[in-house]
């Protein structure tokens, strides 16, 4: 197996300003908003320093969104129970769809511009094969006789931008994760 090298502290530190950048654009207009001449000038770098760590938009999104559910991956690779190993299946769902759900109620913008961007190839994405991955072997650990794969992608369908929003009122801002929350419990108590 190859060594893997340290990246370079420029390269870090251009991808971090890249990250940002992409960020305001999408805080400031939404995905529409959001173009590799835009965040290349807003971030301080070329155009080409842009495509050649991301490829495209697609792929910026996705690094964007793959930034933000870091923390959600290693906890559930690696960290204590309920969301990581040890917990019974349904309480390791609640948990993961609590992470989830934080990260879209935080970010619907972001995965507004993400749908759209990476259309194409949804089923392809890092993030999405991860938390889909995840929630088939919860889903099959807590009700074997379900079709675990289609569970998953059903509850993930409803991670939509535009639904997040809709279902995230000001006064109720954990709305849309618990309700998430009941209906995949409902998969798993009905009779």
């Amino acid at each position: 197996m190859p060594e893997q090298r340290a990246e370079r502290a420029d390269a870090v530190r251009n991808r971090h300003a890249v990250l940002r950048a992409t960020e305001q654009l999408l805080a400031e207009g939404g995905g529409d908003h959001v173009s590799l001449d835009r965040v290349a000038a807003l971030a301080g770098v070329g155009k080409g320093t842009v495509f050649r760590r991301f490829g495209n938009r697609a792929g910026l999104l996705q690094a964007l969104l793959e930034e933000r559910s870091r923390e959600l991956r290693d906890a559930v690779r690696s960290g204590p129970p309920p969301l990581g190993p040890g917990a019974p299946a349904s309480e390791r769902l609640l948990a993961f769809l609590d992470g989830l759900g934080a990260i879209a109620e935080g970010n619907a913008t972001l995965l507004s511009a993400h749908g759209q961007a990476c259309a194409e190839d949804k089923y392809d994405d890092p993030s999405y094969q991860l938390w889909h991955r995840h929630l088939s072997t919860l889903f099959a650990d807590g009700s074997p006789d379900l079709d675990a794969d289609f569970l998953a992608h059903a509850v993930l369908a409803v991670f939509d931008g535009d639904l997040i929003r809709h279902m995230t009122p000001p006064d109720d801002p954990r709305r849309f994760t618990r309700s998430v929350q009941q209906m995949a419990m409902a998969l798993l108590r009905r009779d």
